[in-house]
């Protein structure tokens, strides 16, 4: 058989980008893309193609290494981790701002909401979201329970609340990206009904 087997579900391509002076240099294991990989891995029915990336807190090698994985490795989604508080060397949410053609506020201002149930410092948190070309850019926490938290929201709290990733693929989808579906069991994608695509043959 030479063909191979078609799956029911987009590609999709994704950038995942730790910024950590001390990780970068080998100091410490880098924490941030296994999370992220941990939870998109589960949260996601599309096959992934991962673009990784482990850089220093230099604000113009982010923004080049968010450009190269937008405008080279065509990436549809690129998440980033650390280095988005107010420390002199916490430069992401810069860089990140430096190459958007459009910001989505909304993202960072509902991370830091999920953030202040839990730590008043939640507030010193600067993460910012944007679009560049067809693709979506969110800067993410450093910690991986905060990473998990922020994308996946609070579920089972009083009151409920709604992760950012919830809305991530009608985002996609607005930008002309891949459809994004997702295990709801880990994260249940909102789109408007007229967004919705047909429902998938039985194993789709």
């Amino acid at each position: 058989m030479t063909d191979t087997p078609a799956t029911p579900f987009d590609p999709v391509t994704i950038g995942l980008v730790s910024v950590s002076d001390r990780a970068s240099s080998g100091v410490y294991a880098d924490q941030g893309i296994p999370a992220l990989q941990d939870w998109l891995g589960r949260a996601l029915k599309n096959p992934v193609t991962w673009v990784t990336r482990l850089i220093p807190d230099e604000q113009e090698g982010i923004s080049a290494t968010l450009r190269e994985l937008v405008d080279d490795a065509h990436c549809d989604l690129v998440l980033t981790t650390g280095g988005t508080g107010p420390a002199p060397r916490d430069v992401t949410p810069e860089a990140t701002l430096a190459v958007a053609h459009k910001e989505m506020p909304g993202f960072g201002e509902q991370m830091r909401q999920i953030s202040l149930r839990f730590v008043p410092t939640a507030i010193l948190s600067r993460q910012v979201a944007v679009i560049r070309g067809q693709a979506l850019i969110i800067n993410l926490p450093g910690q991986p329970k905060a990473i998990a938290e922020t994308l996946q929201g609070l579920p089972d709290a009083q009151p409920p609340a709604h992760g950012i990733f919830a809305a991530v693929p009608y985002c996609v989808d607005l930008i002309g990206g891949p459809y994004l579906e997702t295990d709801e069991s880990v994260c249940k994608a909102f789109r408007p009904k007229s967004a919705l695509r047909a429902s998938r043959p039985a194993g789709g």
